[in-house]
C-alpha cells in the first residue's frame, strides 16, 4: 500500500481526539478511500476501544461494521506537534502522530505491523513528528519495509 502524500498533513492542531479522528477520516473519504459514514464509525471505534496505541501515536481506523463503507486500502497521517489528548485531561495519552487506516480484507493488516514496529522504537515516532516534509514522513515510513 503506497504512502501518498494528499494523505499527509504536517503541523496541525486539534482542541480534541474527535476533531483529530475525524481529519484522518476526512483525508481518506478525500482520496476515494472510504464513505463518509466510515468516519463516524472511526470515532464510534475510538469510544468502543482507544485508538490510542502508546508512543504519542494513535491509529483510528472504523468498526468492523463499518467494512462496508472500505472501497479501497488506504492510510493517512497526521502531525500534531503539540499534541492532542486521548486520556483523561490528567494522563500522559498524547498524539502527536495519527494514523487513519482503512482496509479491504486484511491489506491493512501488513501497513499495521510495519507502522507498530517503526514506532515501538519512540524515537522513530520523534522523527515523524519532527519532520518538515512529506517526503521525509514517507521515507521514514518507508524504511520499515
Amino acid at each position: 500500500m503506497e504512502l501518498n502524500p494528499e494523505m499527509i498533513l504536517l503541523d496541525q492542531e486539534y482542541t480534541n481526539k474527535e476533531d483529530a479522528i475525524r481529519a484522518c477520516g476526512q483525508l481518506l473519504v478525500e482520496a476515494g478511500c472510504v464513505e463518509e459514514a466510515y468516519v463516524d464509525a472511526m470515532v464510534d471505534r475510538n469510544k468502543l476501544v482507544s485508538v490510542y496505541m502508546g508512543n504519542f501515536i494513535a491509529i483510528p481506523h472504523g468498526t468492523d461494521e463499518a467494512k462496508q463503507y472500505v472501497k479501497k486500502s488506504g492510510i493517512s497521517v497526521i502531525q500534531v506537534p503539540a499534541g492532542v489528548q486521548f486520556g483523561k485531561d490528567d494522563t500522559e495519552d498524547v498524539a502527536m502522530v495519527l494514523f487513519g487506516i482503512a482496509g479491504i480484507g486484511n491489506e491493512h493488516l501488513d501497513i499495521l505491523q510495519k507502522i507498530a514496529i517503526f514506532c515501538s522504537d519512540v524515537e522513530n515516532v520523534v522523527k515523524l513528528a519532527d519532520a518538515k516534509t512529506k517526503e521525509e514522513v514517507i521515507n521514514y515510513l518507508q524504511e520499515v519495509e
